[in-house]
């Protein structure tokens, strides 16, 4: 794959909770409009990594990183980045749907509107749009004054999907949307994001193998090899290679659930 296709280049990335390394000296690209998926077992570093790709882990404080996530040609840790403008177009989905305390309409409206659109006959379109895009519109179309809060949890994920989407995003992030939600629920997760690749970059956080092989073009493997010690980056590659064939043996155990 050369370098035109990737959105984004993870160059010896290293990220530290004041002393404590978390993952260590991780490199691989990020696939234009495909989906990547994160996997390994828990404490290895996935969610870490992921939040390394808006730079969420700012917020906490003692955060140091080392090495360059590279998104679009430019370093986003370089000093002097917008992270504002960054996390406009790199979005995030939680693990838990996190609907603000407000109508379906103005979670989905309250981005654009912080990005300075005003006028009702845009925000309307932007809200259907997005809805639409998440596959929630049919759903709730009678109703978007009513409280988000009150969608059952499948709908929420896919709210807070559409909330994304409405200020147009390059990248999605996905740690662990569906782990909170049903099975029924999933699936509507896992389809929607086939339908979203078209036109986004995917990275998701999954624990659940079945899904990542599902959902996913590429897969990486991290691993903590000693408590205590960061995660690292074992393998990666297009998804039905490490699940059919992978070099390392440990990417194998732990996909054929013999450890993690």
């Amino acid at each position: 794959m050369s370098a035109n296709d990737n959105k984004m280049d993870i160059n010896n990335l290293s990220m530290f909770y004041g002393d404590f390394k978390a993952i260590e000296d991780i490199s691989l690209d990020i696939p234009a409009q495909r989906i990547t998926a994160l996997i390994g077992p828990s404490g290895c570093g996935k969610s870490t990594l992921v939040r390394c790709l808006n730079r969420m882990n700012d917020l906490i404080n003692g955060v140091r990183v080392e090495g360059e996530v590279i998104l679009d040609g430019e370093n986003m840790y370089a000093p002097g980045y917008d992270t504002i403008a960054l996390r406009r177009r790199v979005g995030m989905v939680f693990q838990r749907p996190n609907p603000f305390p407000k109508s379906i309409y103005e979670n989905v409206a309250y981005g654009p509107k912080l990005g300075g659109i005003k006028k009702k006959g845009e925000l309307d379109a932007i809200v259907e749009d997005s809805l639409k895009k998440a596959a929630l519109w049919s759903e709730v179309k009678q109703n978007l004054q009513e409280s988000g809060q009150r969608l059952s949890g499948g709908q929420q994920q896919r709210l807070c999907i559409a909330r994304v989407i409405a200020v147009e995003p390059e990248v999605i992030l996905f740690d662990e949307p569906c782990s909170a939600i049903d099975p029924v629920a999933t699936q509507l997760i896992e389809d929607l994001m086939a339908e979203l690749k078209r036109n986004y970059t995917m990275v998701i956080v999954t624990h659940n193998m079945q899904q990542a092989a599902r959902v996913s073009d590429y897969t990486a493997f991290l691993l903590v090899q000693e408590q205590g010690e960061p995660g690292r980056l074992i393998e990666y590659g297009e998804t039905n290679t490490i699940f059919t064939n992978p070099e390392d043996e440990r990417t194998e155990r732990y996909i054929t659930g013999r450890f993690g």
